[in-house]
């Protein structure tokens, strides 16, 4: 069994944050932006491709805020990924411009991108859930961990 490494964005601008937008059989559900490093790639470098792909804007890399684990086995949907292990690295990002470029190479499920007010996160269903009270910790200013352990 591999471990996946992937690199995601927390795009924060105007008290809101930057999520794509998916659709399976239960409805709409959010995603940071991200996904799979590549053989070769840095982290960094693997952020600012997966945002191309996926919202079509570049991006600046900053601080790396969170790393999450995602033991499949562990989860509510382990019945069809228990032996899927992943390391997230979640880092704050930047547009460095905003325009309304389309996703070059959006995910499976993706079926746009939305900007939602981090005063209601909790309305929506984004994940990882577990992230979001991190997340709203940190754009309250208060001290949180970088690694966040198995949580989904």
């Amino acid at each position: 069994m591999n471990v996946r490494i992937s690199a995601k964005a927390i795009i924060i601008d105007n008290d809101r944050l930057l999520l794509t937008k998916n659709k399976d059989d239960e409805g709409h559900f959010y995603l940071f932006p991200g996904g799979g490093q590549e053989h070769g790639e840095t982290l960094h470098d693997a952020v600012k491709r997966e945002c191309l792909e996926e919202i079509g804007e570049e991006v600046e890399v900053g601080e790396l805020l969170f790393i999450r684990e995602y033991i499949g086995k562990n989860h509510e949907h382990a019945s069809f990924d228990s032996n899927f292990h992943q390391v997230e690295h979640y880092f704050i990002c930047r547009l460095l411009n905003e325009n309304d470029i389309l996703p070059s190479n959006p995910d499976s499920h993706q079926v746009g991108m939305e900007w939602l007010p981090v005063q209601h996160l909790q309305n929506y269903r984004i994940y990882p859930k577990e992230l979001l009270s991190y997340l709203i910790k940190y754009t309250k200013n208060r001290s949180t961990p970088v690694y966040l352990g198995d949580i989904n």
